[in-house]
């Protein structure tokens, strides 16, 4: 059995931490370990001394996740706070800066970072509820920019520790996807990325984000618990359109409820479990498909 005290870590090592009190969802069982590491060195050390069998999630902000109510049996890490630089190195033509950005920054501060600095093509990221190793994981996007449109290169860890430099060749990236070629279980810690620098454009820029999250704020039940999107994207379609024209907008099971403001958002009214969630889920998989013959995915990773 593994306890919190059988670890050296200089970070936060909790067990049985209920992750409700770290999705966006509010919603989660207990993790076995749930674990904040003071810095990078204080990770690698943790996953040295850890079991090989021992389950790893990384969490973000805790957006686009459905943990189960039984929780998550192995550790769950969290960085976010805890790594956060961002590094920003001019190239010898000063039209294109290389950026590099640790996984626990969120993605709003690096929009308005790279906003503050001239450097454009990261707007759309103020508008994703997560952080940059959540982007980088899934593709993240938003009104029509991907994360990994810029990325030059990324750097991982495994699960035993070992850090290692990957380019973004050797992934298979699409839609709200990313398939790395790996041995072991990697994870994101940081990403390095190249944007246009043009210091003209700041006001441009700050006021596309400002565009983007009035957008968001009335387009989206930001004010309610969710976790974004629930589904992809058909090809040439939109889940939204799909779901709203079948009727299912307020739609409910227990607490959990299809948005009324935007039908690929579902909502904990207060209370919800994440049975009440999945359920819901599911019914309107199967209703989109038997009134459409379209088979809407999920976007939100649930985890067991």
């Amino acid at each position: 059995m593994n306890t919190a005290m059988q670890y050296q870590v200089r970070g936060t090592l909790i067990e049985n931490e209920r992750l409700s009190r770290h999705t966006s969802w509010r919603v989660g069982g207990p993790a076995g370990l749930y674990f904040m590491p003071q810095d990078e060195d204080d990770l690698v050390a943790f996953l040295q001394q850890k079991p090989r069998d021992l389950p790893v999630y990384w969490l973000g902000l805790g957006s686009n996740v459905l943990f189960s109510d039984n929780g998550f049996k192995g550790v769950v890490i969290n960085t976010v706070g805890r790594m956060t630089n961002i590094s920003i190195n001019p190239e010898k033509n000063d039209q294109c800066h290389s950026v590099t950005v640790d996984a626990g920054v969120s993605c709003g501060k690096f929009s308005r970072t790279m906003a503050d600095n001239g450097l454009l093509g990261a707007e759309f990221l103020s508008g994703i509820p997560g952080s940059m190793g959540g982007a980088l994981a899934m593709n993240a996007g938003a009104f029509g920019g991907s994360c990994w449109d810029a990325v030059v290169k990324v750097e991982t860890i495994d699960d035993q520790g070992n850090k290692l430099i990957r380019k973004k060749q050797e992934f298979d990236i699409s839609y709200r996807s990313v398939k790395g070629l790996y041995k072991h279980h990697e994870w994101f810690i940081r990403g390095t990325f190249n944007y246009t620098h043009d210091p003209d454009k700041v006001k441009v820029a700050k006021q596309q984000i400002k565009q983007l999250l009035h957008k968001r704020n009335t387009s989206q039940p930001t004010r309610s618990a969710n976790a974004g999107s629930v589904f992809k994207n058909p090809r040439g379609d939109y889940a939204a359109r799909l779901i709203e024209a079948c009727g299912l907008k307020l739609l409910s099971c227990g607490q959990a409820q299809v948005s009324d403001k935007h039908a690929n958002f579902i909502i904990n009214r207060g209370g919800a479990s994440a049975r009440d969630i999945r359920e819901l889920i599911f019914t309107v998989q199967e209703k989109v498909k038997a009134m459409t013959g379209v088979a809407l995915e999920t976007e939100v990773v649930m985890v067991e």
